[in-house]
């Protein structure tokens, strides 16, 4: 399950449990406990693949690591959200690029690979209103955050609000076009190379393919 990661996401997989094992030794606790939610997190879709019988291909899982990781290791711990003002924009528009592929592929898996099933553009669509979703979804989560807890996760409240979701709308809209250029037959590696991977990898979900 390990074995066939990249070399990168099990050097950060040692990284995060190092970090962990040595700031509990240390009793820094919250270090340790930002080390090890983010190795948890990063370790869910490898785990959720497995127990759905599901081949991801490696480089989407070492996506999904460095994200992880950016996100809440080098965003919390390093103060990379302060530090540099481009990181909250850059993490928004590489998950919604992702949460497109994702909501691509699930609707591709509805139609067994048929991509004449629906028209390109109704499933493109589909995949971008789900990656927007999961942006939305997270901006509601933010706001109930600061207002529960009195956190500051929206920073600049609704100008920082509308700047994800525009971000995301960019990103997501990436992920959709790459899934309507695998429709069409464009194939020319990148995001659309993740998507054939995907569909090679797991042919029991696209009996249905046809050039």
């Amino acid at each position: 399950m390990f074995s066939e990661q990249t070399l990168l996401a099990r050097v950060i997989w040692s990284v995060l449990a190092i970090t962990a094992l040595v700031a509990m030794i240390q009793t820094r606790w919250s270090l340790a406990f930002v080390a090890l939610a983010t190795l948890g997190l990063s370790l869910v879709p490898v785990l959720a693949a497995r127990w759905a019988e599901v081949k991801v291909p490696p480089g989407f899982i070492t996506a999904v690591v460095v994200f992880v990781g950016a996100t809440l290791f080098l965003g919390e711990v390093f103060d990379f959200y302060e530090r540099f003002w481009w990181w909250d924009i850059a993490m928004h528009g590489g998950s919604a690029v992702g949460f497109g592929l994702i909501g691509f592929v699930l609707v591709f898996m509805m139609f067994q690979g048929d991509r004449f099933a629906a028209p390109h553009f109704a499933i493109t669509f589909f995949a971008f209103c789900f990656a927007v979703m999961i942006g939305v979804i997270w901006e509601v989560f933010e706001f109930s955050m600061d207002q529960l807890f009195g956190l500051n996760m929206q920073k600049s409240g609704l100008v920082d609000t509308m700047g994800d979701l525009i971000v995301d709308m960019i990103g997501a809209g990436l992920g959709a076009a790459s899934g309507y250029a695998y429709l069409k037959g464009l194939q020319y590696g990148g995001l659309t190379g993740i998507i054939d991977e995907f569909v090679r990898r797991n042919p029991r979900f696209f009996r249905k393919k046809r050039k």
